[in-house]
């Protein structure tokens, strides 16, 4: 049987070496799949276009059917790939809410959670 991830792997052309790589990747890889670009204040500020998403985070929906809503991230799954915002529900047929799940990609902060002195080192670092 073949290995399901490859630590060599650099890239391919073909969609589905992609997506396995981006599906069997481990945590710590998928880390960085979660990194969201900053707003247009926020780029100028910091000088830096993107950052990992971190619990806290205010951030607007730029595609999709929740389009300009804004939310703050109430969690992050690595493994999906996805995010859940405070403020962005869906109604399921039962009349139940719930959240719903996001992709970063689709997400730009205009508010960070400056709460976690590593995040300070981080913005500062990249800054320079």
């Amino acid at each position: 049987m073949k290995k399901l991830f490859s630590t060599a792997w650099k890239s391919s052309s073909q969609k589905r070496k992609q997506r396995k790589y981006r599906h069997n990747a481990p945590l710590h890889i998928k880390q960085k799949f979660v990194h969201v670009h900053l707003s247009k204040e926020l780029l100028k500020k910091y000088k830096k276009r993107n950052l990992g998403l971190k619990k806290g985070d205010k951030v607007t929906v730029v595609r999709g059917q929740f389009k300009k809503h804004q939310g703050t991230v109430d969690r992050i799954d690595l493994k999906k790939t996805r995010v859940y915002l405070t403020g962005i529900e869906i109604t399921r047929k039962d009349g139940t809410k719930s959240t719903y799940p996001i992709h970063p990609s689709n997400l730009i902060i205009t508010e960070l959670s400056l709460d976690d002195k590593n995040r300070q080192k981080i913005i500062e670092r990249k800054g320079k």
